[in-house]
């Protein structure tokens, strides 16, 4: 076996579908599986649009490749609308399209770290950055967060990490899985350690237009650092419907962008034409249907809160844009245990914090968002039923 395969052997599975062969034990006896288990949009994109994805994908240019680096009228409307959103120029010349924003991801890292070099990611974790790190030999330096602070970083924290070998500081926000949401202060303060260090801050803010209002969510667009220092990362799966059609994209300066495009055209040369073309679109004329689909699922997370509280022994620890990362009531038991269980016996397929770094084991992540409002209070239902772990196990009870 080369070192390439056998490090990719040592990778986990992928989680969404490990955790989705779980239900195949689950009989029905409830009702439909209720699947909290990825941020899916609940809707489909709207009409209008969809239209347009369709016309798209008719048009014979559509079927050629397209610029590594994305078409360039897709460029040109997002950096303006980040301008706009963030009230700081964003050059065209410094986007990227990319096929996902994971494949945003993975390119920011194969530009900024290499073997025997580190890249600090809070914990709880996204699971797919800790994988892509896996991969190319990336150690992912972990930063611990605590529930009592919301799980937010702090500058001392990092500062207690930082070393000779780290190229890099993640953060998601809203975050993936707590669903935290970062203050604009914090960030800034964590960029400032990052530049004083000379690493690279990567802001995925995949999730940022479920925000509630219409503040930018940073100032860092405007720092002068920000060419050097500062990679963002954004998904137009959420907030357009439109996971299926791989779209995503990166802002940095204009030497990191050509080393990016170097990743990208090596993975799979260019995103997806037909969103391509009818995204610039959907970016001017669909801010109502991203205002009102937020709204929609603030409500949602409202419902939620409402929902556990109600459920005896279980506690919700943080709750923002797509998720909730809840306490479960079973110590001592493995979350995936606790998670596959939930799955088989009473049909909810929800993540084990075990997916999202070391310290989770009492958690779970449940991607509310994704489930109509009748579903999340039919998880409130079910989890009130309870469950076969043993009682031993079971807080607040004896054997």
């Amino acid at each position: 076996m080369t070192p390439a395969a056998s490090r990719l052997a040592r990778i986990s599975a992928p989680p969404i579908a490990r955790a989705a062969r779980w239900v195949a034990s689950y009989d029905g006896r409830h009702g439909p599986l209720v699947d909290c288990s990825q941020a899916v949009p609940s809707d489909p994109p709207p009409p209008a649009f969809a239209e347009r994805l369709a016309l798209a994908a008719a048009e014979p240019a559509a079927a050629r490749y397209g610029p590594v680096l994305g078409d360039p009228v897709l460029r040109a409307t997002y950096a303006g609308h980040v301008s706009a959103r963030y009230g700081a120029r964003v050059p065209a010349a410094h986007v990227a399209i990319t096929a996902g924003c994971n494949q945003a991801f993975f390119a920011a890292i194969l530009a900024l770290a290499g073997p025997s070099e580190a890249v600090v990611l809070p914990t709880p974790w996204y699971f797919n950055h800790l994988m892509s790190l896996e991969m190319l030999g990336v150690e992912a330096r972990a930063l611990p967060t605590r529930a009592e602070d919301g799980f937010l970083p702090t500058r001392e924290g990092l500062a207690g990490v930082l070393d000779e070998r780290v190229r890099a500081l993640v953060l998601v926000t809203p975050n993936n899985p707590t669903g935290a949401v970062y203050p604009p202060a914090l960030i800034e303060d964590l960029f400032e350690l990052c530049v004083a260090r000379g690493i690279v801050l990567v802001l995925d803010e995949t999730y940022r237009d479920f925000l509630e209002g219409e503040a930018a969510p940073h100032r860092l667009f405007a720092h002068p650092a920000a060419e050097t220092h500062l990679v963002s990362l954004y998904s137009f799966s959420k907030a357009y419907a439109i996971p299926g059609h791989r779209v995503g994209a990166l802002i940095g300066g204009p030497a990191f962008v050509a080393q990016a495009e170097k990743a990208i055209d090596c993975v799979q040369i260019c995103a997806p034409r037909p969103p391509q073309v009818a995204l610039p679109w959907a970016i001017e004329h669909l801010a109502d249907h991203r205002r009102e689909a937020a709204g929609r699922i603030r409500r949602r997370a409202e419902l939620f809160v409402r929902t556990l509280a109600a459920v005896p022994g279980w506690r919700l620890e943080q709750i923002g844009a797509y998720f909730a990362y809840v306490a479960h009531p079973c110590r001592g038991v493995a979350s995936e245990t606790v998670a596959e269980t939930l799955a088989r016996e009473l049909g909810l397929l929800v993540l084990p914090g075990s997916f999202f770094g070391p310290g989770q084991e009492g958690h779970l992540r449940i991607a509310f968002a994704n489930v109509a409002d009748a579903a999340i209070v039919e998880l409130g239902r079910r989890l009130s039923l309870g469950f076969s772990l043993s009682p031993v196990s079971r807080e607040g009870e004896a054997a």
